[in-house]
């Protein structure tokens, strides 16, 4: 069953394009037919809020409702099946629109819990309402530590990845390798601030500097203005704190330029497969990166990633479907326990009571501020002739354990944490 709900200022369905269409809010029936779970007659309904059209589409979007989905589905067929709807819907990386869609979802379109949400500036606000709410935010999707800092909630859950991992990982590795002067190239908007604050401080605690950076606005196509300051710095390294599209397009043009090949260091500081696709591995080879999930790390990755592929046009998985699925499978799995996904606050505090564990991420937990815990991975892009099946683009460079990658909670700022 699918019905479409138009976005905010949108025209109605019979006049949408096929993209458009894809774009809309959704809804997928996944129950099972002898569902024991009931929470006033209706079923648990969870909101992808993604984005379906632009920067981050490739790394969230579609495969992020696919992995959602395919959450429902396992967790159904392992016993004790609950009534579960998918809807979905496009932020377009605007603020206000996710607000209001979120705003909608919870107040008059049933929605218990919303998961994804790329780009953190989104994610504040709808964490905000969700709070307001006593609603379930998973974010799965976006990076910004602050959502377990001081903008903290006891509904939020924060799964795949953020800013101060990514940053202790990669930058902690670059400095330790000679890379100790450190230009910054920052996307204009929450996540980059937050990105850039915990590079700065990385790289000045292993005994680097950062000695210059520009910030450049979100989806920018021409980085040519940018890099002219980054090679005419004298940095050793030139730290690209963006992702999606944002990401593809620096490092292309850093490589026009020749800033790798005048000897300046090239580093991502969020690098998704589906970017090392798009760029080649002549372009991408030899970029070392932090990162949570690889669909070629062991048995269970790829088992998952079989069944995923077909249903994201063939292309693998990225970090982010995979804390789509884990995140939700992880929920269900709380509010069964619980018995209702009425209570926000409730479900989130029996989510961080109860162990977690998938074939995605493993074994691991949820803190008390909402960050999930796992190992994170140092991961370096081959080259083009290590490659030796499709989609086989990184060499596993080390394993972080999760007390070396995440912020210690004393640091963060969360008030839910008790001095």
């Amino acid at each position: 069953m699918i019905s479409h709900t138009p976005r905010p200022g949108q025209r109605s369905a019979g006049a949408l394009s096929r993209r458009a269409l894809l774009a809309a809010a959704g809804a997928f029936a996944l129950a099972a037919p002898h569902a024991a779970f009931a929470q006033e007659g209706k079923p648990i309904r969870i909101g992808v809020l993604t984005d379906m059209s632009s920067l981050y589409a490739d790394v969230t979007g579609k495969g992020s409702v696919a992995a959602t989905q395919m959450a429902v589905e396992d967790f159904n067929a392992a016993g004790k099946p609950l009534k579960v709807e998918i809807i979905a819907a496009d932020h377009q990386n605007k603020a206000d629109v996710a607000a209001s869609i979120a705003r909608k979802w919870f107040d008059t379109d049933g929605v218990d819990m919303i998961v994804d949400v790329p780009n953190s500036a989104v994610a504040l606000a709808v964490s905000s309402i969700a709070r307001e709410k006593n609603k379930v935010m998973i974010a799965s999707g976006p990076s910004s530590s602050d959502l377990t800092g001081k903008a903290c909630a006891p509904t939020t859950v924060h799964w795949t990845y953020d800013t101060y991992a990514l940053a202790t990982g990669a930058a902690t590795a670059v400095v330790e390798s000679g890379g100790k002067s450190w230009f910054t190239l920052t996307a204009d908007y929450a996540f980059g601030h937050a990105m850039e604050q915990d590079v700065k401080n990385v790289v000045a605690r292993t005994g680097g500097k950062v000695i210059g950076g520009v910030r450049a606005p979100l989806n920018t196509q021409d980085f040519s203005s940018f890099l002219l300051q980054a090679q005419s710095s004298g940095a050793q390294v030139v730290g690209l704190i963006n992702a999606g599209g944002d990401t593809i397009n620096s490092i292309k043009q850093a490589v026009e330029f020749g800033i790798p090949a005048g000897g300046q260091r090239l580093v991502a500081t969020v690098l998704y497969i589906t970017d090392v696709h798009s760029l080649g591995l002549k372009t991408a080879q030899g970029l070392q990166f932090t990162e949570s999930f690889y669909w070629d790390l062991n048995d269970g990755t790829r088992a998952w990633t079989k069944r995923f592929t077909p249903r994201n046009d063939g292309r693998y998985p990225s970090a982010l479907h995979a804390g789509a699925y884990a995140s939700t499978l992880h929920y269900l799995k709380a509010v069964s326990a619980l018995g209702s996904a009425i209570d926000g606050t409730a479900v989130v505090d029996k989510m961080k009571a109860l162990p977690t564990d998938d074939p995605l991420f493993g074994k691991g937990s949820i803190r008390v501020d909402g960050r999930k815990i796992h190992p994170m991975f140092l991961f370096q892009v081959k080259k083009p002739e290590e490659s030796k099946y499709p989609w086989d683009y990184y060499n596993v460079i080390k394993s972080i354990p999760p007390e070396q990658v995440w912020r210690p909670l004393s640091e963060g700022g969360c008030p839910l944490v008790k001095s």
